[in-house]
């Protein structure tokens, strides 16, 4: 991922930062607990698309 992308990406739904988890090739939304994919090297940033973050996961 592109360390100037990642700086300007926050979360759509609450404009938080996000946290890059490159070996889960993840976008991570702490307040939101739900986790935006990355498919070949591109953030999907849709809602739908993102999965939410279980009890047991670390953020």
């Amino acid at each position: 991922m592109d360390k100037k992308l990642l700086d300007i990406l926050v979360c759509p739904i609450c404009k938080s930062p996000l946290v890059y988890k490159k070996a889960e090739a993840e976008l991570i939304c702490k307040a939101d607990r739900l986790a935006y994919p990355i498919r070949d090297e591109i953030p999907v940033m849709l809602e739908e698309e993102a999965r939410k973050l279980g009890a047991d996961e670390e953020v």
